[in-house]
């Protein structure tokens, strides 16, 4: 599988994985190519990829779109330590579902730990960058950002 193939692999994953995930009506937009430096609004969390394809995947949003997420899930509004709890969790769950999903396109992706980032932040180090617009109910919105690293060549 072509690197171009396994980008698209992994953004229809994301997408799949989104709407696997959010128990709730979602509009997803067609992707755009971002250049780096990436900005994130509010609040947004970052989970490592590696295997076919490396570079990170980062969800990023306002709090309160997060927190509409959360209390859709949940059933509970959700503020402070338990928003941030539930972002880095709503990103694993994401990021875990895909990695399954791809798996089954025969495409390995293994994962890391969510790191939250609250506040305006500015993510570099990345060759080429992929937004999709989610948009949920309520105007709310969430963006799924897939940034590809250059892939090390083995000495």
């Amino acid at each position: 599988m072509s690197l171009s193939e396994s980008i698209t692999a992994v953004l229809n994953g994301s997408v799949d994985s989104v709407h696997s995930i959010m128990p709730f009506e979602l509009t997803i937009e067609k992707p755009s190519i971002l250049h780096e430096p990436q900005n994130n609004s509010e609040l947004a969390v970052l989970i490592g990829v590696t295997g076919d394809v490396t570079g990170k995947l980062m969800i990023e949003g306002s709090n309160s779109s997060f927190g509409y997420v959360g209390e859709k899930m949940y059933g509970m509004p959700l503020e402070g330590e338990m928003l941030f709890s539930f972002t880095g969790e709503l990103a694993n769950m994401i990021a875990g579902h895909l990695a399954t999903n791809v798996s089954e396109r025969n495409l390995s992706l293994d994962i890391t730990p969510p790191t939250v980032i609250e506040g305006n932040a500015e993510v570099h180090g990345f060759k080429r960058g992929f937004q999709v617009p989610v948009n949920l109910q309520e105007n709310h919105t969430l963006h799924l950002v897939l940034m590809i690293e250059e892939k090390q060549t083995k000495a």
